[in-house]
């Protein structure tokens, strides 16, 4: 449809002229617009879009942020002792210097940073010597310590502080630093914006002390020896607004966390309150070093394949294919080319956009192997065991480690390991509030007020307690001293104080915790839509199953997908879970094999006690029947009792086996059992609580025939 202006010929000459010019000065106005916000348009670094955009990092509210500032600075820290073939010793500060603020120190071993280094890596955002290569490692970005530090400065203005040294022989380097975040560049505070060489041994320990430098120069003593010195290592301090709390979420979960995924750290954490906590090393043997691969041919896109063409020194296609990608042999290569219809000896400086489609697609058609897997380290089943145990208390573990598999191109594994039988370690029981507890009970004895105060625990539960903390039943609570009570609370670490208790999911991406957006990750999404209840759990539709039941699942990979800046949750690829959805029912048949055993162990246990109640009665009546000797009859009894409920005398190893049997639960299985009473024991009690004799142990095949 057209549409036709008409002029009335009325019109005069001035009008016409005047409607020109005012669409002359319309004109000039969308120009002098277009000008303008042109000249407006600039550069935007980096810093300063994180800057105003920090929730993306993990700093947008102030406990978040005090986690995150520990977690950047611990990945970097056991990065740097691993590739050095250091075993870690970390040490974590957290002071408090004023309302909501906080003066964080985290301290390596590891083996230091050279001195032109340590103000990009700390003042400068996307800096680092992980981003580009393919090889398993807990940081990838080069934003997170950086930020921690921009973080910092733009709160309570104070610069990062880091202290490095490589040898006992070599002057440390002193640094404080903030990022000029419009230019994306460090500037260095202190020492004429050179930062400060600190000499070594006792002149260099005098200077820190003198000018108040934060550095821990000695190992802690072990036994008579004296202390060692640290040779190398790194120290940064950061200050900045925060919120320090307990639970889930907080620095004490991360760090407890941190410790089941890396077994071979000794960490040292004092935490705001003074109180200092360390978590010893249960192995000493490091991961197996990842070695860098080059990208797999499925994992380049069209986009990244124009840009490697591009920047490629190779001067023919085969050559460019042959050592660009990884699992490309020159036979590989000639095949591509075939199915492309491209010559193998194509310059690359002069293949068109069309050959480079062709050539694309060919990558996808033709069957290439998958890449090498010694990119990647995974904890292991032995590891994750020790770990979990370390850590998580329980009486049945268990561990699976899925085969290496891929997804876009990127090798990744999956590792799940289980717990069964402990508490809900976010939800203990503080110190402070277990004594306010015993200060408010009236209870008379410290059993009844451990029975009496906290839901789902019984005598058994109780009994533990106090044997581990070595207090009689019978103990009053109201005369514990300070020091009782710190040690009952140890005791009880443990202890819920509600019942309804839900598994315990913990997920870790290259052996970090992930500690937020739990919903958004594709383990969590795993464990959800998994039904748990044929492996003897109950579970709601869409809930998480209920049960004193802990989780770990870890993805290692090359290049772990994450699904923002913050690294907080997995997305959830196809490929990764079917690997996670795998790696959850084996541990999760193996944890059913457990609880249907122990269910049957159960009731026969209960069996046993219904004919142990009778016996005593039924030996009388028969003796006075037939007048067969009562003490002959009732030991007799007492045999078949206990050869007809013989499945309560079950024994099991600490590695989940039935004794005498091979394959009960297969393998990597720990089984933890309570103290139990033994069953001869129990069988001789009953006797003498119904005044007949226990049973003898001379009894000959034919008395037992009668």
């Amino acid at each position: 449809m057209s549409t036709t202006l008409i002029v009335p010929e009325h019109e005069t000459d001035a009008d016409s002229e005047a409607v020109n010019d005012v669409s002359g000065n319309g004109q000039t106005r969308r120009r002098a617009t277009a000008e303008g916000m042109a000249a407006k348009q600039r550069d935007i670094s980096v810093s300063e879009f994180f800057a105003k955009n920090r929730h993306l990092l993990g700093f947008d509210n102030p406990r978040k942020a005090l986690l995150t500032a520990v977690k950047e600075a611990v990945d970097n820290s056991l990065d740097a002792c691993e590739e050095g073939g250091i075993l870690p010793e970390i040490w974590v500060h957290i002071e408090q210097t004023g309302e909501n603020r906080f003066k964080l120190g985290v301290q390596d071993n590891g083996p230091g940073i050279v001195k032109k280094q340590i103000p990009l890596i700390f003042g400068k955002l996307l800096y680092g010597s992980k981003f580009h290569r393919l090889r398993m490692s807990r940081g990838q970005q080069g934003i997170g310590i950086s930020a921690a530090g921009m973080y910092g400065m733009l709160t309570t203005g104070k610069p990062v502080k880091i202290i490095s040294k490589i040898s006992l022989r070599k002057p440390a380097h002193y640094y404080e630093i903030q990022i000029d975040t419009k230019k994306n560049h460090p500037e260095i505070l202190n020492g004429k914006g050179e930062g400060v060489d600190i000499p070594p041994n006792d002149a260099g320990r005098a200077y820190i002390e003198r000018h108040g430098i934060e550095w821990v120069a000695d190992y802690d003593p072990e036994g008579d020896h004296p202390p060692q010195s640290v040779k190398s290592g790194t120290r940064v301090t950061i200050e900045m607004e925060a919120k320090y709390q307990r639970g889930r979420g907080s620095v004490d979960d991360y760090l407890e966390q941190t410790v089941i995924a890396n077994p071979h750290v000794t960490l040292h954490y004092v935490d705001p309150e003074g109180n200092q906590k360390i978590y010893r090393r249960s192995t000493t043997q490091l991961p197996d070093e990842p070695k860098e691969i080059k990208p797999h041919p499925y994992g380049v896109e069209m986009g990244r394949l124009v840009t490697m063409l591009k920047d490629t020194k190779a001067p023919t296609l085969s050559q460019f294919l042959s050592s660009s990608f990884s699992r490309v042999s020159p036979a590989v290569a000639r095949r591509i080319c075939d199915e492309a219809k491209i010559s193998t000896r194509a310059s690359t400086k002069r293949i068109g956009r069309q050959e480079v489609d062709a050539l694309f697609q060919a990558i996808q058609r033709t069957k290439i192997k998958a890449p090498a897997t010694d990119c990647i380290s995974p904890i292991g089943e032995d590891l994750l065991l020790k770990g979990l145990r370390h850590v998580v208390p329980g009486q049945f573990y268990c561990a699976a480690t899925r085969p290496p598999s891929v997804y876009r191109g990127n090798p990744f594994q999956i590792e799940v390991a289980l717990a069964y039988g402990g508490a809900n370690h976010v939800h203990k029981v503080s110190l402070e509030l277990l004594t306010e507890l015993l200060h408010e009970s009236d209870a008379r004895t410290l059993r009844q007020f451990i029975v009496n105060t906290f839901d789902g625990l019984g005598g058994d539960a109780a009994d533990r307690i106090l044997r581990t903390a070595k207090f009689g039943t019978r103990q009053s609570p109201g005369k514990l001293k300070p020091a009782d009570i710190k040690r009952l609370h140890e005791g009880m670490q443990n202890v819920n104080l509600s019942e309804g208790q839900t598994m315990q999911v913990l997920r870790y991406a290259n052996r970090v915790p992930l500690q937020f957006k739990q919903r958004d990750c594709a383990i969590t999404e795993s464990v959800l839509t998994m039904n748990w209840r044929p492996y003897g759990l109950s579970q709601s539709r869409g809930a998480l199953p209920t049960g004193p039941v802990t989780v770990m699942v870890h993805m290692a990979s090359v290049w772990v997908p994450f699904t923002s800046e913050s690294k907080e949750a997995i997305a959830g690829y196809p490929e990764i879970q079917k690997e996670l959805r795998l790696g959850l029912q084996t541990v999760g048949r193996k944890l059913g094999m457990y609880l249907r055993r122990r269910n049957r162990v159960k009731q026969e246990g209960e069996r046993r006690s219904i004919f142990l109640r009778y016996l005593g009665e039924v030996a009388s009546a028969v003796s006075a029947i037939n007048g067969t000797p009562r003490d002959r009859l009732f030991e007799q009894l007492l045999k078949v009792a206990k050869r007809k409920t013989s499945e309560a005398d079950v024994q099991l190893d600490d590695r989940g086996k039935v004794v005498d049997d091979e394959n009960d639960f297969g393998d990597n299985v720990l089984i933890v059992e309570p103290e139990s009473v033994d069953a001869d024991e129990l069988l001789a009690l009953v006797a003498s609580r119904r005044n007949t004799p226990p049973p003898r142990e001379d009894v000959t095949p034919e008395d037992a025939a009668v």
